[in-house]
């Protein structure tokens, strides 16, 4: 079979060789996404791998897909909402996407973020640039068992972020319309309002989808706790970036992590000039209680074989019109 991975990342490639040597089969490399304009290149192959954050394309574009044979679509990421599935659905295309890659290794970025911001060490470093080394009583921490995180989404991610705040004594809430009740051992659950409310730190784990963007806005950080901290790990879009330079100028929100953006896809995973890089990015990134990561949350070794090996299983089961488990569906 011969498979064309699009989006390939240097770290990519000896998982992608490997595979192929390991199934036999071809595997082309490319670093160009899948668009309109390499549409053209999928030409002779019988199934696609895509990585990226952007959208691919109109209806029309998956009509041509469709006609020059691709039957589906496997890309090496949780999330899916760079792909029309309605489009994909009416063209007789299957997408597949890779939501258990190493929950784990999203969980401890989260945490990552959240103890930077917790402890206070960036706006710590800030003075020191400055040469203040005073302890600064506006500056004290607060230990994380004794606090309450809020996990809204509580799928495999945001299962497994749950279980290390548990782990480090903090009391964990969680929302979720679909209640996993695997977790039930770790979480408590309750209702989105209640977590706004109350949560010391609130973490997002949801897919971005017309119900949830902006599902962080103005009123909600209103309504949050005085000095509260929100982590997302998930979809940029799931924030109001700039309800969230509000809440965080006026020093009603104590801190931000954040792993994604949404205008991300404009420079994120490139090399820009910081002057040329978006507004709302330049005035986070000068904030010493924000901490903003490239979307790297997933980049572990780990995290990067299992995407590209289960993508490439799942090109192959589908092409062979197998069912697949992570199969995407309307």
């Amino acid at each position: 079979m011969k498979i064309i991975m699009f989006g390939t990342k240097t770290a990519e490639r000896p998982y992608a060789k490997e595979w192929a040597e390991m199934t036999g089969n071809e595997v082309k490399l490319v670093s160009e996404n899948l668009t309109a304009e390499t549409l053209d290149m999928v030409k002779g192959f019988d199934g696609v791998s895509i990585q990226e954050t952007s959208p691919l394309g109109d209806a029309d574009f998956y009509h041509q897909l469709a006609e020059l044979g691709i039957k589906q679509i496997s890309t090496r990421t949780a999330g899916f909402d760079m792909l029309d599935l309605k489009a994909c659905q009416a063209n007789g295309i299957t997408v597949t996407n890779v939501a258990v890659y190493s929950p784990r290794a999203i969980a401890e970025m989260d945490l990552t973020q959240a103890m930077y911001l917790l402890r206070r060490v960036g706006e710590y470093e800030s003075r020191m640039k400055q040469g203040d080394f005073r302890w600064n009583p506006e500056l004290i921490s607060n230990e994380i068992y004794n606090l309450t995180v809020g996990v809204i989404g509580i799928g495999n991610i945001g299962g497994a972020t749950a279980q290390l705040y548990k782990a480090l004594g903090a009391r964990v809430l969680a929302y979720d319309p679909n209640k996993n009740v695997e977790y039930a051992p770790f979480v408590e659950f309750t209702d989105m309002n209640t977590i706004i409310r109350t949560a010391d730190i609130i973490t997002l784990h949801t897919p971005l989808l017309p119900s949830t963007k902006n599902m962080l806005a103005a009123p909600q950080f209103a309504s949050m706790k005085k000095g509260a901290i929100v982590i997302n790990m998930a979809r940029g879009g799931l924030i109001n970036t700039a309800d969230l330079l509000d809440a965080l100028k006026s020093k009603h929100l104590g801190g931000a992590g954040l792993d994604t953006l949404a205008d991300e896809f404009s420079f994120f995973n490139q090399e820009v000039p910081f002057d040329q890089t978006p507004a709302d990015y330049q005035e986070l990134a000068k904030m010493p209680n924000v901490l903003v990561t490239p979307h790297v949350a997933f980049f572990t070794k780990t995290s990067i074989r299992n995407m590209v090996h289960i993508s490439l299983d799942d090109v192959v089961k589908v092409v062979n019109g197998e069912h697949s488990r992570n199969e995407v569906r309307i």
